[in-house]
């Protein structure tokens, strides 16, 4: 082969070489923006609930696995009964007792009413027979001591009848209390939500606290993101946004639902060191709720991908058009592309 030959081979596969690496940078290149929107990475976060047991007690039965999807008010875990039980059979047994006793303070206080009235009426004749002189002065005064001593054991019982109410006032708030109790030990999920983490098995005995479960909380679903002060004060709670995922072709609705009240440096994920040098600012962008329960099954958190969020427009400026890559929303997902988020 001659050298012209070789030269016109080598140049060839050079403008080759220079082709390629230009449709590769047309492709990677990031799309250009309006200057109302921010753009920054992240990934789909979503809050970890720690399942736990307020009492202590020995752990009975654990009704889910990892991994397994619950939903809201779903019983999780029992915890063992047996002696809190007890417990309140012997609480319900002292209010039936307490009540017994308040029958006894009322019929004392019939019974003293009777004798107050007797006393009353015996002074009643007695001094219409002083009057006349056919009784002594000690037999009035004896009268007249009875109804004192009458009304004071009358008083006394009326007493005794408030206490023992109080004593089952504080019988029914101690059987109430076994019954919180009783239900605390039934767990349940406060959420809709994918079980993390199954902490603890049946058999184990765990102190108040004791985490059962870890759950994913798919009802607040986010990805997280920082940007720089220029852009940060032009964000408004409540802004629309999309978030792009490194999984999918389609852009996902969202509005911002936290801006940070201060500045902070950004995280380590942020990748070049310039970025990582300024002070940024949170910003949480959520997916609706109900957009993730459409596609519950397929919601996976710690996926990478971009959240462009709009800007408040400066004065003057209209808002601009989403960009056409972030035009296609999951509505026009087909199964084959959902197949994906897993």
């Amino acid at each position: 082969m001659n050298k012209s030959v070789k030269q016109l081979i080598g140049g060839s596969v050079l403008i080759l070489v220079i082709i390629s690496g230009w449709w590769l940078w047309q492709s990677f290149k990031a799309p250009q923006l309006a200057s109302d929107f921010a753009v920054s990475n992240g990934r789909i976060e979503a809050v970890q609930v720690d399942i736990s047991t307020k009492i202590a007690g020995r752990v009975k039965t654990v009704l889910v696995k990892e991994g397994d999807l619950v939903q809201a008010d779903q019983t999780l875990a029992q915890i063992d009964t047996a002696q809190l039980y007890a417990q309140k059979l012997r609480a319900e047994a002292d209010v039936a007792s307490a009540k017994s006793l308040v029958a006894s303070a009322q019929a004392s206080i019939s019974m003293n009413k009777a004798q107050q009235l007797l006393a009353k009426q015996e002074l009643a004749r007695v001094k219409a027979l002083i009057d006349k002189g056919h009784t002594s002065k000690e037999n009035y005064d004896l009268r007249v001591s009875n109804v004192s001593v009458a009304k004071a054991n009358l008083d006394a019982a009326q007493a005794m009848l408030i206490s023992r109410q109080r004593n089952v006032d504080a019988a029914n708030a101690n059987v109430t209390e076994i019954q919180t109790q009783l239900d605390d030990a039934t767990l349940i999920s406060p959420t809709i939500g994918r079980v993390l983490y199954r902490l603890s098995e049946p058999g184990e005995v765990l102190g108040s606290g004791g985490k059962v479960l870890t759950l994913i909380n798919l009802a607040d679903v986010y990805m997280e993101v920082f940007l720089p002060t220029a852009q940060a004060h032009r964000i408004a709670i409540g802004a629309e946004a999309r978030i792009k995922l490194d999984v999918l072709d389609v852009a996902i609705p969202a509005t911002v639902s936290f801006v940070s009240p201060e500045a902070q440096f950004t995280p380590k994920q942020v990748e070049t060191q310039s970025e990582r040098e300024k002070l940024m600012f949170r910003v949480k962008v959520r997916v609706p709720e109900q957009l993730v329960l459409n596609y519950i099954e397929r919601v996976k958190t710690g996926i990478r991908g971009v959240a462009y969020i709009r800007l408040t427009p400066l004065p003057g400026e209209a808002p601009s058009v989403w960009p056409e890559f972030l035009q296609k929303s999951p509505s026009n997902v087909d199964q084959k592309s959902t197949e994906n988020v897993d």
